[in-house]
């Protein structure tokens, strides 16, 4: 136990201790009393200690994956937009930007006080280089598809074109940016709060290859500043006197711990040494909601839980085949017994209720389980399969306790209505990225996806075949035709028609089963202010106040 949580209980524990020290040293002179005060003042530091899942596998923004590696980016770095504790959309390190009539030109004018964290300027030029850096093939980035709608953006990425500067960035002055876009991109402001469009030191990043995301390399331009990672232990980041913000920042400190056990994580917040979780236990919630009701926390989540299956090679090769996994997955059962905080069960891969979308759905819906269960036994036979002749098929999720019970509650169900013989594998969190990328050894998968944006968009680009993230091998020249004239089509009702053609279309493929839409369920300590709910789950830490 570390920080401000275990200094208090020392305090607190030895307050009266402390009370006959001062006075054993009462005439002892002052230097041995300021020794005393500086105990004291030590123990005064704000510092906000936070469950923050799995180890995250890089901090570099244009590089890193997953949600833990988000909430730290979040801190350490900002975007030309931000996000207000509420997740409203604001200025970040832009300070304002005008939009011309059709939508397709962005002028960001980027704030004079914008430092980063050596007290370099942040510059126009920053967000070009950082930009081009995501895009450029060798970075490898997984999520330069973000960057799309930027014109040339998606032909620099492929390969199409080589020169970086033809990227519809361009600085027109150290403060002035402007953005040309291939379409209108409605979504644009809440896109480029996402890490792959945060700029990067490029003196840093240049000088130190590989090595500039070390604490004693990293420059970084938010609230909070690197200053120690120790793998599978801690993440601590200090609040940073250059942030041109740094006045409204409360916090001195922030640390991250990777806990890949919820019950471990529960342990430790209840021991003292979490304020907050980033996760609880399925199988407590009925326990903490009766012993713990007003520290626990759910909210709406923008996301979708789905399992994927590798459609390069046997046995989901088949289109026939994952239509039978996926409808023999009972979702109502998971949700009430297996989940049981509010989980909805899904049957779309956008999440019902984002903005400006009309849902559309997988076409067994409304169909009660015993009837998926019969389809799904008749389709699993036409595969050429039976419970007396069964396909064995392996299972992989990454280690955590709650993606455990749930891939065994699905085997039991795949066997129970298939007769499938399902072989469970884990692996750390980021083998399992890799492996899930490869599509060598994959079969049947879990995922997640969580919106980066609040718009169908976010989750239907996932799925076009030049997408880094495309796990599946999902390929379908319409999907992709259809996502294309989306973007670039001005007429709202038109765009949401075309993006529902083409969510439909994944959706009879069966390239993922759908299985629950989030909801956020974490631990909350009392004197933890200043954070709000919201359906992007972005809670950054310079709004945090630790209330004693």
């Amino acid at each position: 136990m570390t920080g401000i949580l275990r200094n208090d209980s020392v305090c607190f524990s030895r307050k009266g201790f402390l009370r006959g020290v001062r006075r054993s040293l009462i005439g002892m002179g002052a230097l041995a009393l300021a020794s005393v005060s500086v105990v004291s003042s030590a123990s005064a530091e704000m510092v906000f200690h936070r469950g923050n899942g799995a180890e995250p596998g890089s901090l570099d923004p244009q590089i890193s994956e997953g949600v833990p590696s988000a909430h730290i980016l979040r801190d350490l770095f900002e975007g030309l937009t931000a996000e207000h504790a509420d997740g409203t959309i604001i200025p970040g390190q832009a300070e304002s930007w005008t939009v011309s009539e059709d939508g397709t030109k962005y002028t960001f004018k980027i704030r004079d006080d914008a430092r980063w964290s050596n007290g370099d300027p942040v510059t126009a030029g920053d967000f070009v280089f950082a930009w081009q850096r995501g895009l450029a093939p060798a970075t490898g980035s997984e999520y330069s598809f973000l960057l799309f709608p930027i014109k040339n953006a998606q032909a620099i990425a492929s390969g199409g074109i080589k020169d970086l500067d033809q990227l519809g960035a361009k600085a027109l002055d150290d403060k002035t940016l402007e953005v040309q876009l291939e379409g209108p991109a409605p979504y644009l402001l809440g896109m480029l709060t996402h890490s792959v469009a945060y700029p990067v030191h490029k003196g840093t990043v240049e000088g130190n290859g590989e090595q500039w995301t070390r604490p004693e390399n990293m420059i970084s331009n938010g609230a909070f500043k690197l200053v120690e990672w120790t793998p599978q232990s801690r993440i601590v980041a200090e609040k940073s006197d250059s942030y041109w913000d740094s006045g409204s920042v409360k916090l001195d400190k922030v640390v991250f711990y990777p806990t890949e056990s919820a019950v471990s994580e529960l342990k430790r917040y209840r021991a003292g040494e979490l304020d907050w979780t980033y996760e609880v236990p399925n199988d407590q919630i009925r326990w903490i909601r009766e012993n713990l009701g007003d520290e626990f926390e759910v909210s709406n989540y923008l996301g979708t839980y789905y399992y994927g299956f590798n459609m390069t090679k046997p046995p989901f090769n088949d289109p026939k085949l994952r239509k039978a996994f996926s409808l023999a997955i009972n979702r109502d059962i998971l949700a009430s017994k297996i989940l049981t905080a509010g989980e909805v069960p899904a049957y779309a891969f956008v999440v019902p209720g984002v903005n400006g979308y009309d849902s559309v759905y997988a076409d067994f819906k409304d169909m009660d389980q015993a009837a998926r269960d019969a389809e799904a036994y008749k389709i699993y036979q036409e595969a050429g399969f039976s419970k007396d002749n069964p396909l064995e098929v392996e299972l992989r999720y990454n280690t955590n306790d709650n993606h455990k019970k749930i891939a065994i509650a699905i085997a039991s169900m795949w066997k129970k209505a298939l007769g499938a013989k399902v072989n469970l594998v884990n692996e750390e969190w980021k083998v399992y990225l890799e492996t899930r990328k490869q599509k060598e050894v994959t079969q049947a998968f879990r995922a997640g996806w969580i919106g980066d944006y609040n718009d169908p968009n976010t989750f239907l680009e996932l799925w076009l075949s030049d997408s880094g993230l495309n796990d599946t091998g999902f390929d379908d020249p319409k999907f992709d035709s259809l996502m294309k004239q989306a973007s670039l089509e001005q007429d709202f009702d038109k765009r949401k028609l075309l993006l529902a053609e083409a969510e439909q279309i994944f959706l009879d493929a069966n390239a993922v089963a759908p299985i629950y839409h989030y909801v956020t369920k974490r631990m909350v300590k009392p004197y933890v202010k200043g954070w709000h709910g919201n359906v992007m789950d972005h809670v950054r830490s310079q709004y945090i106040t630790i209330e004693k």
